[in-house]
C-alpha cells in the first residue's frame, strides 16, 4: 500500500486547516477550517449565503480542488476539535464527499449547528460522534482513534489513523497540560503505546515551537484571572471581561470568580451562547447558578441597558471582542454603539492574547484607545496559550518517535523553526522531515 499526504490548507498560514491522507485508493480528510483574518477582510460577506468557490477565491476556506490530483475515494472526514479554523468550512465542502464526519461528541454537536445554519448547500453527511479511545473501522485496512489531549477548547483530540505501514498521528492542536482546569490530562499512556507500536508519520502544529520551555498550565491563567477579579471585590466600578467564547475552561473560571465576589456572571453574545450553552447542556461544565447566557442581539441590548441603570457592581459581563473585531460586543461598547457606557475607573479585563496579524493589531489598538479615553482601566494578557511550546514538542516527538515528521499550522517562519527541533532529534530535511505548502503532496510509503 502506498501512502501519501496532501497539504490542502493550513500549511502556508494560520487557519483553513485541511489535510488529506491517501492510503492506496482510500482517502481520509482531517479537518476543514476557515481562515478568520481573510474572512474579516470581507465584512460584507454572509458565510451561510456565499458559494464555496467564492470563499476559495477570497482565501477564506481551503482550495480543495487540489483533491483532484489524487485518485481514490474519501472514506471519512475527521475533525480534531471545535475551533472554526478546523471545522468552519465543513458546511461548504463536506457535501462533495460521500463520507461520514467523525469527531468527539462536543465537536460533532458544534458541526451540527454549523450545518443547520448553512443556506447555500445541503450537507447530508452522517455525523458520527466518537468518544476518546474508541476505534472506528474505516475499512479492512484502516481504522481511526481519537486520543484525549488538552487545548483551549474542550473535547480536543489527537487524531490517530492506523494503517498497515504504521500510525499517522495528526496533532493540530494540543498542549501537554498535566493539571487542567476542565477535563482530564492528555492520555500519555495511550500516546506511549502508539509510539511503541510504530508511528509512520507525525503531522504536528508549529504554532509556539519558537517559545522556550513548556506551555504553562491553564491553572496559571485561573490564578491570574482570580487575582485581578478578587482584588476588586469591594470596588463599585463596572468590571467587564473578554475572552474566547470557545474557551470553556476560561469562561468557567471567570464566571466562578464573578460569583465569588458577589457579582452575577452574564455571558453575552451569539458565540458565547453557542459554545457555552452547548457545553453546559452536554454536561461538560457547570457554571454558577447565578450565571445567565443571552445570545439574541435585542436581548443583549436590553441586558446592557439594565446593567447601566445600576448598580454597576452587581454584574460581570463576559463578552467577546478582545481582538477588536468589528461588530463584537466589546468593540461596540468602545464605540458607544450599545446602551452600556464606560465610566472613569471601570475595569476591562482581557483574558486572551492577541492573535498575531496586522489587522488584529490595528483593531485592538483602536479599541483599547477608545476604552482608555473613556476612563477604562485595561488589564491585558491574563492568559496562557493552548498550544505546546518547544519542550512540549520535544517530549511529544520523543514519545511517538515517528519515522517521518511534517510541520503545519503556521507560516514557513514557524514550520522551519520546527526543523531546528527536529534536527536536534535526528531528523533531516527532505529525508524524514518535510516542510510542505498548500497543494503539495508527500509520499511516505
Amino acid at each position: 500500500m502506498d501512502i501519501e499526504v496532501l497539504a490542502v490548507g493550513g500549511y502556508n498560514e494560520f487557519g483553513r486547516n485541511m489535510t488529506a491522507v491517501r492510503c492506496g485508493k482510500e482517502i481520509v480528510i482531517i479537518d476543514m477550517g476557515i481562515r478568520l483574518d481573510s474572512l474579516m477582510m470581507h465584512p460584507e460577506i454572509e458565510m451561510e449565503n456565499t458559494h464555496s468557490l467564492d470563499l476559495i477565491e477570497m482565501g477564506v476556506i481551503p482550495d480543495d480542488t487540489v483533491m483532484n490530483q489524487i485518485e481514490g475515494t474519501v472514506k471519512a472526514i475527521v475533525l480534531s476539535h471545535g475551533h472554526l479554523d478546523h471545522l468552519g468550512a465543513v458546511p461548504k465542502l463536506a457535501h462533495r464527499y460521500n463520507a461520514p464526519i467523525i469527531g468527539t461528541p462536543y465537536t460533532i454537536e458544534l458541526v451540527r449547528q454549523q450545518i443547520e445554519g448553512e443556506k447555500k448547500f445541503g450537507v447530508n453527511n452522517k455525523l458520527y460522534p466518537l468518544k476518546y479511545s474508541q476505534r472506528y473501522t474505516i475499512s479492512n485496512t484502516l481504522s481511526l482513534e481519537l486520543v484525549r489531549t488538552q487545548h483551549s477548547i474542550i473535547d480536543t483530540a489527537t487524531v490517530v489513523l492506523y494503517t498497515p505501514k504504521g500510525a499517522i498521528v495528526y496533532a493540530l492542536d494540543f498542549k501537554l497540560d498535566r493539571n487542567p482546569v476542565l477535563g482530564e490530562p492528555p492520555d500519555f499512556a495511550k500516546l506511549h503505546k502508539i509510539g511503541k507500536e510504530g508511528v509512520l508519520c507525525l503531522i504536528t502544529e508549529a504554532t509556539n515551537v519558537n517559545r522556550k520551555g513548556r506551555c504553562p498550565s491553564e491553572q496559571l491563567a485561573k490564578s491570574m484571572v482570580r487575582d485581578v477579579m478578587t482584588s476588586y471585590e469591594d470596588d463599585k466600578n463596572a468590571l467587564i471581561v473578554s475572552t474566547f467564547a470557545s474557551h470553556i475552561a476560561r469562561v468557567k473560571t471567570i464566571a466562578e470568580c464573578a460569583h465569588e465576589i458577589g457579582r452575577k456572571p452574564l455571558l453575552l453574545g451569539r458565540s458565547m451562547e453557542r459554545y457555552c450553552s452547548t457545553a453546559e447542556q452536554m454536561k461538560y461544565v457547570r457554571f454558577p447558578d447565578t450565571t445567565s447566557i443571552f445570545g439574541n442581539r435585542r436581548v443583549v441590548e436590553r441586558t446592557l441597558r439594565r446593567i447601566i441603570k445600576g448598580p454597576r457592581d452587581e454584574y460581570v459581563p463576559i463578552v467577546t471582542g478582545h481582538q477588536g473585531e468589528p461588530g463584537s460586543i466589546l468593540t461596540r461598547i468602545a464605540q458607544k454603539d450599545t446602551p452600556y457606557r464606560i465610566e472613569k475607573g471601570d475595569k476591562i479585563m482581557i483574558s486572551a492574547q492577541l492573535i498575531p496579524n496586522d489587522m488584529n493589531r490595528a483593531q485592538r489598538y483602536r479599541m483599547f484607545t477608545m476604552l482608555s479615553q473613556q476612563g477604562g482601566r485595561i488589564f491585558d494578557e491574563l492568559h496562557v496559550s493552548g498550544h505546546a511550546y518547544c519542550e512540549d514538542h520535544y517530549e511529544f516527538l520523543n514519545m511517538l518517535n515517528p519515522q517521518f515528521v511534517i510541520a503545519a499550522h503556521g507560516g514557513v517562519n514557524l514550520t522551519s523553526e520546527y526543523l531546528n527541533l527536529a534536527t536536534d532529534c535526528g531528523y533531516t530535511l527532505n529525508k524524514d522531515f518535510f516542510l510542505m505548502a498548500n497543494g503539495q503532496r508527500q509520499k511516505l510509503a
